[in-house]
């Protein structure tokens, strides 16, 4: 493999994702602050990681946490200045680290200026930065598309007598991106912040920034995201993307463009990250996500299976092998804590967080850490909505608990699929609010912090803290985490993902024990080699045998073996 023409600095990093709201909080208000993560710059750079990803900064009216913005140039109050993100950008920099925003432009919020407006007039020059559209007859909205927090996704405008489009929340109105006008806006607020020195972008949602032309009705009336046929990867979004990395990406030195991407298949993840393509160059996906969900949806939970997973995984493994560039992640601000859904956050808690660790870090693609994540954060336990914050889980709730559902059930969900799980505070150490505030934290506080928090971890040289310090420090040492081939090692075992990374004359063998019992593995004999080295294991290893081995409940193993050349 040529390395020098594949080498670039964001498939060789590891990304630490801040959700800034629930990280540090430096001036005692409870929510945290971007002084807060300056604060805890020295800890991010201990960890080894390379890159940060700042979840939504901007200045919001805070219906969905940020992700609804209303003046992408400034910093929302409760996080600071715009001269606070200067210095946060400058000390981040000082520490060799590299800085990616969270760029949200499928939509803005309804307060922003642009849909102020827009609101005032159907001949205002704003007008078709959005879309607005009649109605079909009293209270009847233009079609029958569905939000994807629930309900119509169009929203009636008093005003100017017209429907709105809103994927989301009635407060997030989706831009027009077929507006040329809206495009160079977009552009330029890429540029004021590359301009800064950021060193990229997550894009959030970015394969439904096109629609169909005309805003035809669903067919799939049942589908409780009815009309996602229609925009997703909709029919100009890679035509926009080619523009997007012309007018501003190439312009820039050495930056990264991250998509979020979801519904997308490694065969169209490739339109999107394909090197000759120049469009992305990787896609946060959530077809893994997906696992555990049944047919209807985000609140039907059904128990998920290693062979979903593999089978998943591989899938996206091989199909971006040669053209385009993976990411590897369990958790994030969207999704609940990976040790509490994909293992045992309870007697094997430490053992399974370092496995699933091992997982995300030795696949092919740039592993994406999510914020406590390193420590073992786990799900909460949230007694009434009252204590939730998530909009996506209130409003089911609310939907439901009008049909008469039961209520446990319904916290049940949420304690298993809610947001809110990976949005508690960080658990920096066992004094008051976990050391995260010294006033009234916004969200609450898991009441293990007592035991699990960042100050114990360090001290614990056993720690899942030190142990994806090792997995950090080995995949910088070793090219064939990086670069090497996928190969999956006994594809039909029910309980133990193995697989090869190969990179010339190396092979990387990984064993993933993914139960509480002792699960037997025997290598298969086609698997040649001269010279093994175990590099990893989340247990004391006396007999590091690999041809045959007893693992443990959650046990990893990670070995180079090699052939002489």
């Amino acid at each position: 493999m040529n390395l020098k023409a594949t080498k670039k600095w964001w498939k060789e990093a590891v990304i630490y994702q801040i959700y800034p709201r629930s990280f540090m909080d430096n001036n005692g208000d409870g929510i945290g602050d971007l002084k807060g993560i300056i604060e805890k710059l020295d800890y991010i750079k201990y960890l080894g990681v390379d890159a940060i990803w700042l979840s939504p900064i901007y200045k919001s009216p805070n219906y969905d946490n940020g992700y609804d913005i209303s003046d992408y140039r400034d910093i929302m109050d409760d996080f600071g200045t715009i001269r606070d993100f200067d210095n946060l950008l400058d000390e981040v920099h000082k520490r060799g680290l590299k800085l990616l925003m969270d760029l949200v432009v499928n939509h803005t919020s309804s307060e922003h200026k642009w849909f102020e407006e827009a609101r005032k007039s159907k001949n205002s020059p704003y007008r078709d930065y959005y879309f607005f559209r009649e109605g079909k007859g009293a209270l009847k909205p233009p079609n029958n598309w569905k939000s994807w927090f629930g309900g119509s996704a169009w929203e009636y405008d008093n005003l100017t007598e017209e429907y709105y489009l809103h994927l989301y929340h009635k407060h997030q109105p989706d831009l027009n991106w077929d507006n040329k006008k809206v495009r160079r806006e977009i552009y330029d607020i890429m540029k004021f912040w590359l301009d800064k020195g950021v060193d990229g972008f997550r894009i959030d949602i970015v394969n439904y920034i096109s629609k169909v032309k005309g805003l035809p009705n669903s067919k799939n009336i049942y589908d409780e995201h009815a009309g996602k046929e229609f925009y997703l990867n909709g029919p100009n979004v890679h035509k926009y993307l080619k523009e997007m990395r012309k007018e501003v990406l190439s312009r820039y030195h050495d930056i990264v463009a991250v998509g979020e991407v979801e519904c997308v298949n490694p065969n169209e993840a490739r339109k999107y990250v394909d090197y000759d393509r120049n469009e992305l160059d990787m896609l946060l996906s959530w077809e893994h996500m997906y696992v555990d969900y049944g047919k209807n949806g985000t609140w039907d939970i059904k128990n998920w299976s290693l062979a979903d997973l593999k089978e998943v995984l591989k899938e996206w493994q091989i199909g971006l092998s040669k053209k385009g560039w993976n990411t590897q992640y369990l958790s994030s601000h969207d999704q609940p804590r990976q040790v509490s859904r994909f293992a045992n956050d309870e007697r094997y808690r430490v053992e399974s967080a370092k496995m699933l660790a091992t997982m995300i870090h030795t696949l092919k693609g740039t592993p994406f850490v999510y914020q406590g994540e390193e420590i073992g954060m786990t799900n909460v336990v949230f007694n009434k909505i009252d204590e939730c914050n998530d909009i996506l889980s209130v409003s089911m709730y609310n939907k439901k608990i009008r049909k008469r559902k039961n209520k446990s059930y319904l916290m049940e969900m949420i304690n298993y699929r809610g947001r809110d799980n990976a949005r508690t505070p960080m658990q920096w150490n066992n004094n008051k609010n976990a050391g995260f505030t010294e006033g009234t934290p916004w969200l609450k506080i898991n009441q293990n912090y007592k035991f699990i928090n960042v100050e114990e971890s360090i001290k614990n040289k056993d720690s899942i803290f030190h142990y994806y310090k090792n997995l950090i420090e080995l995949r910088r040492e070793n090219n064939i985490f990086i670069y090497g081939n996928y190969e999956v090692v006994l594809k039909d075992d029910e309980y133990i993902y193995s697989y090869l990374r190969n990179l010339d004359n190396e092979k990387l063998l990984v064993i993933l024990n993914f139960s509480g019992s002792k699960r037997f593995f025997k290598l298969p004999d086609d698997i040649k080699f001269e010279y093994k080295e175990l590099l990893i294991s989340n247990y004391d290893v006396i007999d590091s045998e690999v041809n045959a081995v007893l693992l443990k409940p959650y046990e990893v193993r990670v070995y180079k073996l090699k052939l002489n050349k």
